[in-house]
């Protein structure tokens, strides 16, 4: 991790567009040389954020998630900020496409079947990876412009070496079905293709991952 005085930053982020923001400032900044600066803020003394920033978890995960076979953004550099801003941030090149929820929006129906059931496909084999990825909505899988799925947003998420339990797989659902455009999608309108694209990694789970979903 790479010490970022103030001036650093403000040079760094010179003419810079702000992607995302929140009450405490900007969350991530498009750089003008089209890379992403990520940042997270430290809220308390003692957290999680203390211990192992978030900044160092979104970047060993996007390389064990690399390692795994699957798609993420290539990390650039790590950085901790003190001063005002009291944040790390990780600098990353970002992945081309746009967002599964997006592609769903303003796809047919028979395109939107096929993009549910490999996302199915890609949820299966993160969990049979090990990967349980709580943010795993459809705001954060992109469908690039080859048409395979990448993974953004990687702070919050776990990889273990054994694959995910029933009940960590369930825990994981429930986490997708809080956002109601997602669960609609999924759950109601193409679940069967939902269904059909998990079992293609994970046959023996999906009658009883799914059973509470009919």
């Amino acid at each position: 991790m790479i010490a970022l005085s103030e001036n650093q930053f403000k040079t760094l982020t010179e003419n810079a567009t702000t992607l995302e923001s929140d009450g405490l400032g900007a969350k991530v900044l498009k750089l003008k040389d089209g890379s992403f600066l990520k940042l997270f803020r430290k809220r308390s003394l003692f957290s999680s954020e203390t211990f192992k920033p978030y900044a160092i978890r979104f970047a060993e995960n996007a390389e064990k998630l690399r390692a795994l076979a699957f798609i993420s953004p290539n990390i650039i550099r790590i950085y901790s900020l003190s001063g005002p801003i009291n944040a790390t941030a990780v600098h990353y090149q970002p992945l081309p496409g746009s967002t599964l929820r997006s592609e769903l929006s303003n796809s047919s129906a028979e395109r939107n079947k096929q993009l549910i059931k490999q996302f199915g496909a890609l949820l299966a084999k993160m969990h049979e990876s090990g990967v349980y990825f709580r943010s795993a909505h459809l705001g954060n899988i992109l469908v690039q412009p080859d048409g395979n799925f990448g993974l953004i947003d990687l702070a919050d998420m776990k990889i273990s070496r054994f694959k995910l339990t029933l009940n960590k797989r369930r825990r994981n659902l429930k986490h997708i079905s809080r956002y109601k455009e997602d669960s609609h999608w999924l759950f109601e309108l193409f679940l069967e293709e939902f269904k059909a694209g998990y079992s293609q990694h994970a046959e023996e789970s999906v009658k009883k991952l799914f059973s509470n979903q009919n």
